[in-house]
Formats: C-alpha cells, sequence, structure tokens
C-alpha cells in the first residue's frame, strides 16, 4: 500500500506542476465563462437596437395603424403602396425588411410578401408571421360583428403547478430545471472520463516505449503501478473539476458585476421567453408567463435534494472514472505506439458513448423507465445513466445502492482483468497484440 501511495502521490505532483495543467486550470474557467457570459452581453446589445420593418399596405389590412409596441424589438413604418415604389425605396433606405400586403380575400389571404436584403433570420420571419396572422384575425372578428376584447377574455392562458408528492411533503418541481442539471452532470462524467483516461493510456504508453517502466518495475509490481497511475490522475481530475467549479463561479460574477449585466435575469430572458413566444404569445403575455416560469424554475431548483445530487455525483465521477480508468491503462500498456490503440478503443468506449446518446433521446424523457433503469445498474453504463434519473426524483435508496454496489464490484472486476493483460504487456515491445492474445494474458500465472 505504501508504494501505490507513491506512485499516487508521483503521478498526482507531477501532472499538477505541468504547465499545460496551470494553463488549463485557469483558461478553462476563462473559455466556460465566456461561453456563457458573451451570448448574453451580445444579446442584450443586439436587444437594444429595434428592427425596422417597412410595410406597403395596398390591402388595407392595417387600415392605416401599424401594430406598435414599445417592448418589442421591431417597428413598423409606412411606405408606399405601390410595390414598385416601394421596393425602390427599400433599396435606399437601411431598413431590416418590407412587408407587402396586396389586395386580398379576407376568406382566403395570399400574396403577402416579405422582401429582405439577404435571407432574413427565423426570429425576424416568424414575429412577422405571427403579427399578420393576429392581424388577419381582429380583421375576420371585426367583419363578423365579434368584439377583440370580448374575444380575449375568453381566451385561457393557464400555469399548471407542478408539485412531488413525497414522504417529506409537498415540494415544487420544474421539469426543464431537472433535465438541465441530470444532462450537465451527465456530460461532466462523459468528459473527464474520455480526457483524463487517455491521459492514463498517453502516459502508460510513454513509460512503455520510454523504457522508463523497466526501472519502475524492479521496486513495485505492476498491479501497484497501474493503481498508482490510475487513482493519482483520479485525483488531478477531481482537482481541476473543483477548480473549474470554483473559478467559473467567481469569473462569471466578476464579469457580470463589472459589465453589468444580470446573468439571471438574462438567462431567463434568453430561454424562457423564447418557449413563451413559441406558443404565440404577445409581447405582454410574454413578459408576464416569462416571469411566471422564472420562478417556477428557481422554485424547482431550490427544491432539487442537492446534497444526495453533489454527493451521488462525485461517487460516480470517481467510480466510472476508475472503471474505466483501469480498461485505458491496460490498451496503453497492451501496445507500442497509440495509433495501435484504435482497435480496442470502440468496444471499451462505446458503452459510454451510447449511454450519453440514450440519455438525451430516452432516459430524460423517461428516467423512471426500464432502459433508464437497467442502464442504471450495469456498471459500465450507470456513471451516466444514474446521475441522469437522481434528479428526477423517482431513485429509490435500494436501487441507488445496488446500483453503487454493482459499481464497485465491476471497478474491482475491471481491475483484475487490467491488472492481468498490464503486468504481461508493460514489459511487451514490437509485437501487435490480438483480442485472442489478449485473453490469453489473463490467465498467464506469476
Amino acid at each position: 500500500m505504501d508504494k501505490i501511495w507513491l506512485i499516487v502521490q508521483r503521478e498526482y505532483i507531477t501532472r499538477v506542476r505541468k504547465k499545460s495543467f496551470i494553463i488549463m486550470t485557469f483558461v478553462g474557467p476563462l473559455l466556460m465563462s465566456a461561453l456563457f457570459v458573451v451570448p448574453i452581453f451580445l444579446m442584450q446589445m443586439s436587444s437594444d437596437e429595434k428592427k425596422i420593418v417597412t410595410v406597403a399596405d395596398a390591402g388595407g389590412l392595417f387600415s392605416g395603424k401599424l401594430p406598435q409596441d414599445e417592448k418589442s424589438s421591431i417597428r413598423y413604418i409606412h411606405a408606399p403602396t405601390d410595390l414598385e415604389t416601394a421596393k425602390a425605396e427599400f433599396k435606399k433606405s437601411k431598413n431590416s425588411a418590407l412587408l407587402y400586403v396586396p389586395p386580398f380575400d379576407l376568406a382566403n389571404p395570399t400574396g403577402i410578401k416579405l422582401f429582405g436584403r439577404e435571407n432574413l433570420s427565423l426570429t425576424l420571419q416568424t414575429s412577422i408571421e405571427r403579427m399578420v396572422n393576429r392581424q388577419v384575425e381582429a380583421a375576420r372578428l371585426q367583419k363578423s360583428g365579434i368584439d377583440q376584447q370580448v374575444l380575449d377574455n375568453l381566451k385561457a392562458n393557464v400555469d399548471v403547478d407542478t408539485v412531488n408528492l413525497s414522504d417529506e411533503g409537498e415540494k415544487s418541481s420544474n421539469s426543464m430545471v431537472t433535465s438541465g442539471v441530470a444532462y450537465f452532470m451527465a456530460f461532466l462524467i462523459y468528459l473527464f472520463i474520455f480526457l483524463y483516461g487517455v491521459q492514463i493510456m498517453r502516459g502508460v504508453i510513454e513509460e512503455k516505449t520510454s523504457r522508463i517502466v523497466e526501472v519502475i518495475m524492479s521496486s513495485v509490481k505492476p498491479f501497484q503501478l497501474m493503481m498508482g497511475k490510475v487513482i493519482g490522475i483520479a485525483a488531478v481530475g477531481l482537482t481541476q473539476l473543483l477548480l473549474w467549479v470554483a473559478l467559473s463561479s467567481i469569473v462569471i460574477t466578476g464579469v457580470s458585476a463589472v459589465a453589468g449585466i444580470d446573468t439571471v435575469a438574462a438567462s431567463r430572458t434568453q430561454q424562457l421567453e423564447t418557449v413563451a413566444q413559441s406558443a404565440g404569445a404577445t409581447p405582454k403575455e410574454t413578459e408576464d408567463k416569462t416571469a411566471v416560469m422564472y420562478k417556477s424554475a428557481m422554485e424547482g431548483f431550490s427544491n432539487l435534494n442537492l446534497p444526495l445530487i453533489i454527493g451521488s455525483f462525485l461517487f460516480y465521477f470517481l467510480g466510472g472514472y476508475l472503471l474505466y480508468g483501469a480498461l485505458f491503462g491496460a490498451i496503453g500498456a497492451a501496445v507500442d505506439n497509440e495509433t495501435d490503440t484504435q482497435q480496442f478503443m470502440l468496444p471499451i468506449t462505446m458503452p459510454l458513448i451510447l449511454t450519453f446518446i440514450v440519455a438525451q433521446s430516452v432516459m430524460i424523457r423517461d428516467p423512471n423507465g426500464p432502459i433508464a433503469y437497467w442502464m442504471s445498474m450495469i456498471p459500465f453504463t450507470s456513471p451516466i445513466a444514474m446521475v441522469i434519473r437522481i434528479p428526477f426524483g423517482g431513485v429509490t435508496a435500494g436501487q441507488l445502492l445496488l446500483s453503487m454496489t454493482l459499481l464497485v464490484f465491476g471497478f474491482v472486476a475491471t481491475i483484475w482483468i487490467a491488472a492481468r493483460i498490464y503486468r504481461v504487456g508493460i514489459l511487451l515491445y514490437g509485437k501487435k497484440v490480438t483480442y485472442k492474445e489478449l485473453s490469453r494474458w489473463m490467465f498467464y500465472k506469476g
């Protein structure tokens, strides 16, 4: 055990002192913060600029009064009703688009055209189409003798509060927040297993090809060397993850304060407002719905079982890494260069890739279904599958304990298999290894 601990210390200290580790520890949070803050900053800059749309209302749809809303990002102005004249003036101007409304049958409105200098953005096109539809509806109602105000009062805009019934009592929930937390944790585990698993493989290959391992093997056993390397690099990965989380929070808060960006409110506007507008809501309805959705999201997040989520994440982060890290180490010991690793990488990483793909299409939709359940029990898939299920609250204590136990046993079995391969392959040079050869190594005596 003392020798394993010495190897762990060597791997940890050597790697945290590397320039690449130090640079990525500080650059990583900056990049992550930029991905979060810059889009919000650009959105706020662009939101202050109203897009001007000229309207050639030859059909009299707007009756001389164009729709205007101070909270809308679009301002409508009149243009000559003659299409050719309107086109000529539009080309001379810097306006965003030209809307032409020809004389049309109110029962079958056709021929309405929207001109732009280039391809119009989907947001602008959708907003104009929605405005035209509302105007046509208003004209039909007026022709039918129905008061628009009466119809508006009949419309329902109901927000359904979702509540979890548990032994602890009733708690508000929000599926959007829960899915976001689940997906984010799964992505981190997926990323770090690949990132630091490959580091183990490359480190083993480097020591093997440089013959340094021959000197090391005179003092320690192959199993001790592999275990020390896997645990040491796991500690490096966990250290960098915690530093990234802490530094990213500091950078985002600092940049937001200096730039005057309310990241919470901005992200609320950017994400939730899009959902509300997609339902065809007016700007006022969108604002009200966004506020309600934001309140619901905050309540849903505050009612998540954060201690359980964080604790489970750390367990599956380390458990998944140790399981796959041992396999990556075995691959590194079996080959002489990184090119030869390709034939072994895909079968080993396929369960991880498959789980991440299935998580996006199946498990988030049905986190307690049979597919999600069984994938959360299999050691090769549980690190991602279980962290997706836990935020939704459908995992019982028995299921969690069984999954963790199976992951531990899976790690032990993987370590045994990897150690058998490692002890033979680490001193083997110049030979192309096959799967049949690897199976024989596991049963060599000594």
